[in-house]
């Protein structure tokens, strides 16, 4: 059986949807369909986690498991509270290489996530939505450079949350976070990502 661990924040964890509807499971879900056996995933993420707190969580849970491949998308709050983006280079360098020794070391087994922009949705309300977009476009740049540099893939889902950032099908009651539509679009969008892989390439075309 094929197992799956998911690292992030509240856009992993799935803020206010059902788990069924996060990004991993649907991810999960579409894999099955294609005849995959594989474990639901194991998801390390919280609400409002940064990098750092990221790394402690994953250092308190003791994982000695190794699992067939990871997703990381981290960096949101970083944006949210300031951090400076030489911080978040040095620790989502970190995340990045902790994620692929927990996929048996091999980087092509690993996948990161763009960090989805925030400030087009109603909870934005009077923040400065330019400055936000162009922070996170900043923090994305690095995270892109360093994944590639690592020989993991990139997927940017940026573009979908400004898109339906605005549309409240695609938003919860908080109007912040993604409801199980707009995680609909990642986890299609993951899914060749995941295929493409080495260990999976057998299942890319049923």
């Amino acid at each position: 059986m094929y197992n799956y661990l998911a690292l992030g924040d509240s856009y992993t964890i799935g803020e206010l949807v059902p788990t069924p509807e996060t990004f991993p499971y649907q991810l999960v879900s579409l894999l099955r369909r294609k005849n995959m056996t594989i474990a639901d995933p194991v998801v390390i993420a919280k609400t409002g986690w940064t990098t750092d707190e990221l790394m402690t969580a994953i250092r308190e849970n003791h994982i000695h498991e190794q699992f067939t491949f990871a997703t990381l998308l981290i960096g949101v709050n970083n944006q949210y509270r300031g951090r400076s983006l030489d911080n978040y280079k040095e620790e989502f360098t970190s995340l990045l290489h902790q994620a692929i020794s927990f996929a048996h070391q091999n980087p092509a087994q690993v996948a990161v996530l763009s960090i989805p922009d925030w400030g087009v949705t109603p909870f934005a309300e009077g923040k400065d939505r330019t400055v936000i977009a162009q922070e996170i476009d900043v923090f994305n740049q690095a995270a892109k450079a360093i994944t590639q540099q690592q020989g993991c893939a990139f997927l940017d889902i940026t573009d979908s949350t400004r898109q339906n950032g605005t549309n409240p099908d695609y938003l919860v009651t908080d109007q912040l976070h993604p409801s199980g539509k707009e995680y609909r679009i990642w986890a299609e969008r993951l899914l060749p990502v995941i295929l493409s892989m080495p260990e999976f390439q057998k299942y890319a075309d049923r």
